[in-house]
């Protein structure tokens, strides 16, 4: 079985559940390589892990990271831009 089942199973109560909660059985999750396309918003859903983790090869990386703002929030962008909570305004 695949790290990324494993882990969505500890999330979500066990494998049988999360079986139960996709509609399919829970032999179904051995014969996965990756999560199948048609199930990666439910297994989401249901989980917590990301799209961009499970599929990255459909969602690509997560938008912080595509975006390349890792570790930098808005307030780290916006800092003595003239913005009005910074009392530059006149």
């Amino acid at each position: 079985m695949i790290q990324i089942v494993e882990r969505g199973a500890a999330r979500a109560g066990g494998l049988a559940k999360l079986a139960f909660a996709l509609g399919i059985r829970h032999q179904a999750f051995y014969s996965w390589k990756r999560v199948p396309a048609e199930r990666v918003l439910a297994f989401e859903r249901l989980t917590g892990i990301s799209r961009h983790e499970q599929r990255p090869d459909l969602f690509g990386p997560p938008p912080d990271v595509a975006a390349g703002h890792i570790g930098a929030g808005p307030a780290a962008s916006q800092a003595g831009a003239g913005h009005p909570s910074t009392g530059a305004r006149k």
